[in-house]
C-alpha cells in the first residue's frame, strides 16, 4: 500500500487529540466520587420506599373499596 502512513491516519488523530483532551479534564477526588454515589444511592433508595409505600397504600385502599 504505498502512500500509507499511520501518522496521517484519522482515527489515529483522532486518539491522539482525544488523549489529550482528557488530560485537561478536572477529575473529581475519590472523596467526592464516593460522597456523591452514596447521595445518590441513598435518595434511590428512598424514592423506591416511597413509592413502595405508596403503591402498597394504593392496592390496600381500592381492593377494601371494592370489596364493599
Amino acid at each position: 500500500m504505498a502512500g500509507f502512513s499511520l501518522s496521517n491516519n484519522a482515527l489515529v488523530t483522532y486518539i491522539k487529540e482525544s488523549k489529550e483532551e482528557l488530560k485537561k479534564v478536572a477529575w473529581p477526588s475519590r472523596e467526592v466520587i464516593i460522597r456523591d454515589t452514596v447521595v445518590v444511592l441513598g435518595l434511590s433508595a428512598a424514592v423506591a420506599a416511597f413509592f413502595g409505600v405508596l403503591d402498597y397504600g394504593l392496592v390496600n385502599g381500592i381492593t377494601r373499596l371494592l370489596q364493599q
